[in-house]
């Protein structure tokens, strides 16, 4: 059961392809990070999905239901936060859940009941300054628990946490957290370290094109290669010379510390040969270490490998 899925999705400007045939499946329940650099497409894309750009070509399904451009049927299915949101800076964080409550029809109760689970969800709870008080963080915060006012099935995080000091960023990803399994996220980020910590799928979008879309754990295993630095009391250029005889040491070299550093995709093989090698050689041993991969890594090599040919930039 996918919450979003486009066929073909495509939005021309004039003469700029800004989004290209974009085939996107996020699951019910899932936190999806949706990825890529400036530029990349990724808030037209939304717009798109929202309803408030019309695409050139190409179909939307939100919930099951096809989209279409200003319909408005469906927006009880979905939510949206944008990077920058706004709100009446008089009223009080509970004031404007219940306005936006009222806004949706939602009963007296329902309102009620469900301004007090998601002002201590968001950590405020007991905030009863106005709203124009509010740190950029805490704006956040109202904004997610204003966008679940009316339980949505589809949840819209429009770069989220790009403009917050770190312990705002954390707040932030603990309510992703918290949110996960209970409702779809879609979360548009550029930065890498958040989408590591919080999705349970990504795409990666660049100059319109969809690159990939996967887990993280098999984009690990497709687009990594694992990094080992080596220090031994050999010179660097017996080892190199000794390593290049293998087949899984790859782009061997002078690390800036002293010693050597590769790349291979094979770990058990590699820690398997060094200790052997050395051994072999009577070298000591003074440094060997595995560099853990990381999401922007795997990002690096994704656009690297994946440039996208035939459309305008």
């Amino acid at each position: 059961m996918l919450a979003i899925r486009t066929i073909n999705l495509k939005k021309v400007y004039k003469n700029t392809t800004v989004v290209n045939n974009l085939n996107l499946n996020v699951p019910y329940g899932s936190v999806y990070g949706f990825l890529g650099p400036n530029g990349a497409g990724k808030t037209t894309t939304i717009r798109m999905l929202l309803g408030l750009a019309k695409p050139t070509s190409g179909e939307i399904y939100i919930a099951s239901n096809k989209i279409c451009f200003n319909d408005t049927k469906y927006k009880y299915d979905i939510g949206f936060v944008p990077d920058v949101p706004s709100f009446y800076k008089w009223m009080t964080a509970k004031e404007y859940l219940y306005f936006c409550g009222n806004i949706f029809n939602l009963k007296k109760s329902v309102i009620r009941e469900r301004t007090k689970k998601l002002l201590d969800i968001v950590g405020l709870e007991d905030s009863s300054k106005p709203i124009g008080s509010y740190s950029r963080g805490m704006k956040q915060r109202l904004g997610i628990a204003q966008t679940l006012i009316h339980n949505p099935k589809v949840v819209l995080l429009d770069e989220p946490t790009s403009a917050l000091d770190p312990i705002g960023r954390k707040e932030i990803l603990d309510i992703i957290k918290k949110l996960s399994g209970e409702t779809t996220v879609f979360f548009s980020t550029h930065i890498l370290n958040d989408v590591e910590s919080v999705c349970d799928k990504v795409c990666v979008l660049d100059k319109g094109n969809l690159l990939v879309e996967d887990s993280i754990t098999n984009l690990k295993k497709e687009y990594f290669h694992l990094k080992y630095n080596l220090k031994t009391s050999a010179r660097n250029d017996e080892i190199i010379k000794c390593l290049s005889n293998y087949e899984y040491f790859l782009d061997i070299k002078d690390s800036i510390d002293g010693g050597i550093e590769f790349l291979s995709k094979n770990g058990e093989e590699i820690e398997r040969i060094i200790p052997q090698v050395i051994s072999n050689n009577n070298w000591g041993l003074l440094e060997f270490k595995r560099v853990e991969p990381s999401l922007e890594d795997i990002f690096m090599e994704v656009l690297k490998k994946n440039e996208p040919k035939g459309i305008n930039s």
